[in-house]
């Protein structure tokens, strides 16, 4: 401890001895820092604080919300892109002596380092400008740093609320556009259509159309055949019944035999006006030529109620069985057919499956257009007449009284410390290149000698007058330089003052 005691007092004895070079250098130093920091120009912070509302219930319905968000999240990243920093240098003093677009690229290079657009919550957000020209004074790089801030606000607003609606409009028109080629093709397709329709009828649908009706008319025909066998089975059944029927009851002849009767009902029948294709008047018919040609009616009886009503019966089945009979036959010539055109014109029908499915393609995308149209239209109307867009300035952008930085006023002192500081490291730096000993101790410790005593310095009254008037200048110099740094401070906060 009392070697560094030691050391210090040899330190300030050097420093005191050679008081004139720590002046010296200490005035060189505080005057090249104070120049420099002179020279550095003061920047003005302005901050402003944004709160964006999108609640709302219609716009939330139509899905205007949830872009909106999106809209927003992609405006406060894009905000201090180049684009829009231009727009903001175009837009104030910034851009005043711009007259090339490579010095408009360095401003905007410039500008983009000191402007922050930061998300304080989901809501809100900060917009932050640091400005300092060392063109422009400090109340015009003040002033300067409120306009951008502003500037920038401008261009959030427009961004989501002009430009969302334009972006909308524009697609609407869009979509018009697309909807008006979509309708040409369409158009077309219909038409092409509707030609292979009219010319290949059988193969309208293509060959999915094909098999579908080979599929169809073999189930139809496996439907007839059953019926067909229902109706044989009746038909086999109602003609066991007639075997085991006699055609007459035992009772007297005459008028009132079975073919007698017979030809009453027909007269009758004839007489209510129905006519000879009518399917009771066909049978009845049928029985009167089958009682012809047994003989009459039988002799000495009556006809058996029965009998006539199963003939009725059988001939009906009968007729049904022809009926489906025929049905089955047409079923086998179209299945047939089918089945040729299926096997001979491969070509036509993968021609006919492919104009549908382009069909069905077209009024798919051209039906999902439409309603994209319209639903955009919608919602066009609705952000036009009740924008679910609320913009608020929580904070407007702030007129800055004190220079963001740099700090003058620690710079400036820390100036004067530092060239103290170099002056008595260079006193002392000097001390130990000239190998002196500024305290006996110090001597002592050098030359390891025990010193005995020290003479001091003895002067004459010409010498103390001389030295009295050094002291003076020194004092006076000392004085200055603690002057100089008052006056500076003093001069940095008249200026503050003014731009307040």
């Amino acid at each position: 401890m009392n070697e560094v005691f030691e050391e210090l007092r040899a330190a300030a004895a050097s420093a005191w001895h050679r008081r004139w070079l720590v002046l010296g250098v200490a005035w060189g130093v505080c005057l090249l820092g104070w120049m420099a920091v002179a020279m550095i120009p003061n920047k003005y912070e302005s901050k402003a604080r944004i709160f964006v509302q999108l609640d709302d219930v219609l716009a939330d319905q139509l899905k205007i919300a949830n872009g909106g968000k999106g809209e927003i999240e992609r405006v406060r990243k894009t905000l201090a892109g180049a684009v829009n920093l231009e727009k903001v240098v175009r837009g104030t003093d910034l851009g005043r002596d711009i007259s090339s677009q490579r010095q408009m690229e360095r401003t905007v290079a410039s500008l983009a380092e000191s402007v922050k657009v930061e998300s304080v919550e989901d809501n809100l957000f900060t917009i932050t400008a640091l400005v300092g020209k060392s063109s422009l004074s400090d109340a015009e790089n003040a002033k300067l740093a409120q306009d951008v801030v502003q500037k920038l606000i401008d261009i959030f607003r427009e961004e989501n609320i002009a430009g969302n609606r334009g972006e909308v409009a524009e697609t609407v028109v869009f979509l018009d556009q697309q909807l008006e080629q979509r309708k040409t093709e369409l158009e077309a397709a219909e038409a092409k259509l509707s030609a292979f329709e009219a010319a290949h009828p059988e193969l309208i649908g293509g060959s999915t159309a094909i098999s579908g009706r080979l599929a169809a008319t073999r189930q139809e025909v496996r439907g007839v055949d059953a019926d067909l066998a229902a109706a044989q089975s009746a038909l086999a059944a109602i003609n066991g019944q007639l075997a085991g029927t006699p055609r007459s009851l035992a009772g007297p002849g005459g008028e009132g035999s079975a073919l007698g009767q017979a030809q009453a009902q027909l007269a009758a029948m004839q007489a209510r006006g129905l006519t000879d294709s009518h399917p009771d008047v066909v049978a009845l018919k049928r029985q009167i030529a089958l009682l012809q040609r047994a003989g009459g009616a039988a002799t000495g009886g009556m006809p058996n109620p029965a009998y006539s009503s199963l003939v009725s019966i059988k001939a009906e089945r009968e007729a049904n069985v022809q009926a489906l009979m025929a049905r089955k036959a047409a079923l086998q010539a179209d299945l047939s057919g089918a089945m040729a055109d299926q096997s001979s014109e491969p070509a036509v029908s993968a021609e006919a499956n492919r104009i549908s499915r382009d069909y069905d393609v077209l009024k798919k995308k051209y039906d999902e257009l439409l309603q994209n149209r319209e639903e955009m239209r919608l919602r066009g109307q609705v952000e036009s007449e009740r924008s679910s867009f609320k913009f608020n300035v929580v904070d407007p952008p702030s007129t800055p009284r004190n220079p963001a930085s740099p700090n003058r006023p620690l710079l400036l002192f820390g100036i004067l410390v530092a060239g103290l500081g170099a002056g008595i490291a260079a006193a002392v730096g000097l001390s130990h290149v000239r190998s002196t000993f500024a305290t006996a101790s110090a001597l002592e410790r050098a030359l390891d000698l025990p010193v005995l005593g020290s003479i001091s310095e003895n002067l004459t009254e010409n010498a103390k007058a001389l030295r009295a008037k050094r002291m003076k200048l020194f004092y006076a110099g000392s004085a200055s330089l603690a002057g100089l740094f008052v006056v500076l401070l003093t001069i940095e906060f008249v200026q503050r003052g003014m731009v307040a």
